[in-house]
């Protein structure tokens, strides 16, 4: 029964913060694209790994705003 679970497929980097910058079409939580996200269930393991190998030089396309409701919650 456990077998079923255990396959040997690249994991989503998705950390449940879906918010797409307005500027850089990117998801704040894991830099992928909107079709990178829907199409994710699709690609092959190998465009999974250049994916997400491509990952890290996009966080700093996604300038994070300063303001917004955690900014208000401090006042």
């Amino acid at each position: 029964m456990d077998e079923v679970w255990k396959r040997d497929e690249v994991e989503s980097p998705c950390v449940n913060i879906c918010v797409i910058h307005p500027e850089a079409r990117l998801c704040t939580g894991c830099y992928r694209s909107i079709d990178e996200i829907s199409l994710w269930s699709r690609m092959s393991s190998e465009e999974r790994r250049e994916v997400i190998g491509d990952l890290p030089e996009r966080a700093s396309q996604v300038v994070k705003r300063r303001g917004g409701r955690a900014a208000r919650l401090k006042r």
